[in-house]
């Protein structure tokens, strides 16, 4: 009910914005080209529940993107709007919550409910090899999702573990806060995306 009357709201201050549940983003070639999965924590306020891409319109989409297209892992230019053209390449990205929450922060029921859809959202790539998780909700909701206990796979950046038979790696977000205050350098989430492009080449 809360993410529901939160979007609600938002409807009708901001009318033209999307508003509404962030579809997952996929690649051009459909599911069965997908090797890897990204999953983030929430869609932004002003970010993809503006825009309904995750990752466009705020500054997490900045880094992660133009990582994406200097690894190979997405084609085209990234302008931050939908329409951009910007493709993904053996990659789709999703998010562990759905919808925009207050303050972009998720609290726990939230983010039990919105594993129902992560579940199936992880099994509809039959080829999927490697699991990105961006920031400990979101590394922890996947762990469960994956039938595994998150005491036995803990989050920790750059770390590669396995769970549920893929490859799951972590990183801390690539919110502006995490890059601002040096918890996150550009050098460290290019060094996590260089260990995955050179996983999934093997």
């Amino acid at each position: 009910p809360r993410l529901h009357d939160f979007i609600a709201a938002w409807r009708e201050r901001e009318p033209g914005w999307f508003n509404a549940p962030v579809p997952t983003f996929l690649p051009p070639e459909g599911e069965a080209s997908v090797r890897l999965l990204i999953v983030g924590l929430a869609p932004g306020l002003r970010g993809a529940n503006r825009t309904g891409r995750p990752f466009t319109g705020d500054y997490a989409g900045d880094l992660l993107y133009g990582t994406m297209i200097a690894q190979g892992l997405a084609r085209g230019e990234f302008k931050a709007r939908p329409d951009d053209g910007l493709e993904l390449v053996g990659t789709a990205i999703t998010n562990a919550v759905r919808c925009v929450p207050p303050e972009n922060k998720p609290v726990g029921s939230e983010i039990a409910t919105c594993r129902t859809f992560l579940k199936p959202t992880i099994a509809r790539f039959p080829n999927l090899r490697a699991i990105l998780t961006l920031g400990s909700i979101a590394h922890q909701s996947t762990v469960r999702a994956l039938g595994e206990r998150v005491a036995a796979i803990p989050f920790r950046h750059g770390g590669r573990q396995e769970a549920g038979g893929i490859a799951l790696f972590s990183s801390y977000h690539c919110s502006r806060y995490n890059t601002n205050t040096g918890v996150l350098t550009q050098e460290m989430f290019v060094s996590v995306f260089s260990e995955i492009s050179a996983f999934l080449k093997n």
